[in-house]
């Protein structure tokens, strides 16, 4: 299982996409910072990029490497090694690559320029979230076999937690203000782990405000050190799950 990582994650960060990737996120991270006057300006132009680019390049990334490699799964299927070594082998490759490139890209000007709190915090959560759409491609492939088809439900589903859960809250929000259901849209939160970063963020940042008048209602729950754990284990249920649903359809499926 190591040696079969190892292959991935060599073939991965050689790939000159993954290069591009890692300049562009080096590129608008060091310019965030340098053209605001204070790291905290500079970690909220950095959070939008966190929110959009890495789950877009990481789903996108993930769902037309697993596409792209579909012999060499072949090949290893032929073997005597367990489907779940494989998947798992996948996973960790394309997980590890992706993570060591947002570390290089955004991980070391975040730690150079925002050395506290908020700025490691920001750093694990892109990690995590890069790992969590990694997980959700593998969920998309393994729904379809037809490349095109897989690649258009990965985007739908960044577009989704990206743009169109953001538009179902507020209209849940606008349609039953007479209600007090503030409190109901933290438990809504944790099907968006995307919201579940942002707010995260911004409640370090004292940035509630922006969040709109439920702003208070999640900083009384996630601005604990309970809500932070909370937030942290419904992020890394993000990860499992689909992952998990995904191999189980991988163990059925005949190739």
């Amino acid at each position: 299982m190591n040696r079969i990582i190892k292959i991935i994650f060599i073939d991965i960060v050689r790939n000159k996409i993954i290069l591009v990737y890692t300049l562009l996120l080096a590129l608008l991270s060091w310019s965030a910072f340098a053209l605001e006057d204070n790291s905290a300006k500079g970690l909220l132009t950095l959070l939008n990029v966190i929110l959009f680019t890495v789950p877009l390049f990481s789903i996108l990334f993930a769902t037309i490497y697993l596409y792209n490699s579909a012999e060499f799964i072949e090949l290893l299927l032929s073997q005597p090694i367990k489907r779940k070594k494989i998947w798992m082998s996948l996973f960790i490759g394309l997980s590890l690559s992706l993570i060591l490139a947002f570390f290089i890209g955004a991980g070391i000007p975040l730690l150079l320029n925002a050395p506290e709190t908020v700025g490691v915090l920001m750093f694990i959560v892109g990690c995590l979230i890069s790992v969590v759409f990694v997980s959700l491609a593998f969920l998309c492939t393994i729904l379809s076999r037809d490349k095109a088809k897989g690649i258009g439900i990965a985007i739908l589903t960044w577009l989704y937690f990206a743009m169109l859960f953001d538009g179902i809250v507020l209209f849940l929000l606008f349609q039953f203000s007479e209600y007090p259901i503030e409190k109901a849209m933290v438990g809504v939160t944790a099907f968006s782990p995307i919201d579940l970063a942002r707010i995260q963020i911004l409640l370090q940042l004292d940035q509630s405000a922006m969040m709109g008048y439920t702003g208070a209602i999640f900083k009384d729950f996630f601005g604990t050190y309970l809500g932070l754990i909370i937030s942290f284990i419904l992020l890394c249920l993000w990860i499992v799950i689909p992952m998990i649903v995904s191999m189980i359809k991988f163990k059925k499926i005949d190739l």
